[in-house]
């Protein structure tokens, strides 16, 4: 496909970008660190760290690895923790003493956390001790023989630390009894690290930083390989879209979505990293009234979310009440941002809700929208540099220029594969090099890329390809709804027929209103047939809806 997307681009946004500025991430840590100071780079709960302590104590936990634990390079270090200060240390810790990174869900049930862990052949772990009882379950099936345990407060220092540490496991009971004979304890590791001198490793463009596990909602979760270079490449794709309209070393940037998301550890950690922002680590989003109280401590300048995100903030009263003076980018991803969502979020901060696109598969982003976009345009945005997309149909043939089918990717932050699984790999790349991504996509004259759906969420009426984004989309914009998701069920005459599932906004929604709403705004095959109300939706660990939960339970149902 011709690029083009190109005559799209904004003033100031290259076609190509330099994968070859960096050796490895470490390198870009290095530099940052060494350009930006004392400027403050994370912030967490009220303690802040600047870039020169966070040299020094990611030196001190990569030196523990190196120099205590004795591990070669390219072993597995496995990080189970929310957004906390210790995350950053102990990633940054890991990749510059030449290990590869194995990002865990705190959430993971123990089948869950045991198929990674096993999968990815993890040698240590640093956990956070509320989750410590799960992996205690299944630590002897798995190759771990290192654990290093942290608390929530164990960063925060003195007094402070002491007294999080203890209201979390006293007062609220949120650390489950558990007991891991041999762990270490965070603040004991970095205490033993700098005995050690750390000892420069070559860590170049192939090495695997990340194994990012992914699918586990749709099957049994993969890795997908991504190396040094993947990572870099995206982050320097990232890095030439927003430069135009950034500074350096004066960026506060909302990082609510957990880091051991892909999303969230390319655009926020490394990304605004490299260009010396401020990350504001959120620990716990799901707690939207402490949210806001965070969102009000600083003047940010950019957040990044999921359209579920954005949605409960706009909800919350004191949201509104917040100053948006220095604001200057949202950005939507991990999900399809809804129109109702944007158009709200434009009109209660006045700057636009940016939608991106992307993959745990390419690291993640493949398209952005222009950051200076005036208004929501039902796009994912243009192909990011140094990035070629191709819309293919079923037998692999490219179709014509606004035609669907399926998004292709080529590009330098397309992974390596998935982890031991060749097969798998296989089935995902084509021969000629492009990643198929599994959703349904245009392309229009000017460039822009817009989802159409999943294509193994697509809903089939009567021969009438049907596409739970759309329905979505107009079901969300009914003032009485908070949150709706679509899926196709069984039907005598139709094969399939739309069924909404639905958290209402105002209590006296009736399903008969919104039919007719939806029979206003839609085709007559796309309407709904069934409403179902609930409290709440199922949702992955960065708040999108799981459509697939919905399926089952309607297969389940007698």
């Amino acid at each position: 496909m011709d690029k083009v997307w190109l005559k799209s681009y904004p003033p100031g946004i290259p076609a190509e970008i330099d994968v070859t500025e960096f050796d490895s991430i470490g390198d870009m840590f290095l530099q940052s660190c060494s350009q930006f100071g004392e400027r403050t780079a994370y912030i967490n709960m009220g303690k802040s760290i600047s870039f020169t302590e966070l040299e020094r104590l990611t030196g001190q936990f990569a030196a523990y690895l190196q120099g205590e634990l004795k591990l070669p390079q390219g072993t597995r270090v496995a990080l189970m923790m929310p957004n906390v200060l210790q995350y950053p240390v102990a990633m940054y810790g890991a990749l510059r003493a030449g290990y590869t990174v194995v990002n865990c869900n705190p959430l993971y049930t123990a089948r869950e956390l045991e198929h990674q862990l096993k999968d990815s052949g993890a040698e240590a772990i640093v956990i956070l001790d509320n989750f410590a009882h799960t992996l205690q379950q299944v630590l002897p099936r798995t190759a771990i023989k290192h654990v290093v345990v942290t608390r929530l407060g164990d960063m925060l220092g003195g007094l402070k630390g002491g007294l999080v540490n203890f209201v979390v496991k006293y007062i609220k009971k949120m650390v489950p009894a558990w007991e891991l004979p041999g762990h270490k304890r965070f603040n004991e590791v970095l205490a033993a690290g700098a005995r050690h001198a750390l000892k420069p490793v070559k860590v170049g463009h192939e090495d695997i930083a990340y194994l990012q596990y992914t699918g586990g909602t749709t099957g049994v979760a993969k890795g997908a390989i991504l190396t040094h270079r993947n990572i870099i490449g995206n982050l320097q794709q990232a890095h030439a879209w927003i430069k135009p309209y950034l500074s350096e070393g004066g960026e506060i940037i909302i990082t609510a979505l957990p880091l051991y998301h892909i999303f969230s550890l390319t655009a926020n950690c490394l990304t605004f990293f490299k260009i010396g922002a401020t990350n504001v680590l959120i620990t716990n989003p799901r707690d939207i009234p402490g949210f806001v109280k965070e969102l009000a401590k600083v003047r940010f300048t950019a957040i990044t979310g999921v359209n579920t995100l954005f949605n409960a903030l706009l909800n919350h009263p004191e949201f509104a009440k917040l100053d948006f003076s220095a604001l200057r980018i949202a950005l939507g991803g991990g999900m399809a941002v809804q129109q109702a969502v944007a158009e709200k979020w434009q009109k209660t901060t006045g700057k636009p809700l940016v939608e991106a696109y992307g993959l745990t598969e390419t690291s993640p982003a493949v398209c952005i929208n222009p950051l200076d976009l005036k208004a929501f345009n039902h796009s994912i945005g243009l192909p990011i540099s140094s990035t070629e997309v191709s819309i293919r149909d079923d037998n692999g043939a490219e179709v014509a220029l606004g035609q669907p089918g399926e998004l292709c990717v080529k590009g330098p932050q397309v992974m390596a594969g998935y982890w031991n699984r060749p097969e798998e790999t296989a089935k995902v790349m084509t021969a000629d090099g492009f990643l198929r991504t599994g959703d349904v996509a245009t392309v229009d004259p000017e460039g822009f890329v817009r989802i159409v759906d999943r294509k193994k969420d697509m809903i089939l009426v009567s021969g009438f390809n049907v596409y739970p984004n759309e329905v979505e989309d107009i079901v969300a914009g009914h003032p009485g709804v908070i949150e709706v998701a679509a899926v196709g069920v069984p039907d005598e005459r139709s094969g399939e027929t739309v069924k909404v599932f639905v958290v209402r906004k105002d209590p006296a929604l009736t399903k008969e209103a919104l039919i007719a709403y939806c029979r206003e705004n839609l085709t007559g095959y796309k309407v709904p047939h069934h409403v179902e109300f609930r409290d709440e939706l199922p949702k992955t660990n960065v708040g999108k809806i799981l459509r697939r939960a919905l399926r089952d339970d309607e297969v389940k149902k007698p």
